[in-house]
């Protein structure tokens, strides 16, 4: 799959699975530019890959709609943006801190699809990222689970909305990934998942990076989300 004399611009593209997309695509030709909300972040993913990087807090609107001004045409755009996801219980739950998930990982991405599409060229694409929380919810995964749900929505509305431009996304499991930090908890929530699922391993970064140039590069296909989890939907 090749992208050469195509921008991609991932939105969130300093860790994880967004750096793992950039990379992807950049290794095969594409003129990647990763934004984020922290200069630091930007500043050395910017430095390791090569490649333009831009500052804009992806929850603020007028900023994502400056930075893709700025950058005019665009082929593809990856939003994979979001902090890691609390539980939060109904009987301690706190509202505000909902409204701000939501406001990164689904108003933000609403907000980045209006604002790039004056840009995208016809038959380019876009590619969001959701979660199996909303097929497999557990206790006090409400909000995840809801802008998970949420998100799929999105995908498919917009895939008739905007066509031909194709709208898709990706919807990984538990994947090895700085969003769930280091130490003891993250081993175990590893291990556990590596138990759980059929294929017997947590999903890397580098997996759905995959399934995200796949979607990319595919031009027959929009409103799909394609799961990347190892079999957990199964298990």
């Amino acid at each position: 799959m090749n992208f050469d004399n195509q921008r991609v611009v991932v939105l969130g593209g300093t860790s994880g699975i967004g750096y793992a997309t950039a990379e992807a695509a950049s290794a095969r030709g594409a003129s990647v530019v990763v934004v984020s909300r922290s200069p630091e972040r930007i500043a050395a993913a910017a430095n390791r890959l090569g490649v333009p990087g831009h500052v804009a807090d992806l929850a603020d609107s007028t900023a994502v709609a400056s930075v893709l001004a700025d950058l005019g045409r665009i082929d593809h755009v990856v939003y994979t943006a979001g902090e890691p996801l609390s539980l939060m219980p109904l009987v301690d739950f706190d509202l505000d801190r909902a409204h701000s998930f939501f406001e990164l990982r689904y108003f933000g991405a609403l907000a980045a699809v209006r604002a790039a599409l004056p840009y995208l060229r016809p038959g380019g694409s876009i590619t969001l990222t959701t979660g199996t929380a909303g097929d497999r919810p557990t206790p006090g995964w409400s909000v995840a689970a809801s802008i998970c749900g949420a998100v799929e929505s999105l995908t498919r509305a917009l895939a008739v909305e905007l066509a031909p431009i194709r709208v898709n996304a990706v919807k990984p499991g538990v994947t090895r990934s700085p969003m769930w930090g280091a130490g003891e908890a993250a081993d175990q929530l590893y291990t556990e998942t590596a138990k759980a699922v059929p294929l017997g391993r947590p999903g890397e970064v580098t997996d759905v990076a995959e399934a995200m140039l796949y979607l990319m590069g595919q031009a027959y296909t929009t409103g799909t989300i394609l799961p990347v989890e190892g079999g957990a939907l199964l298990a």
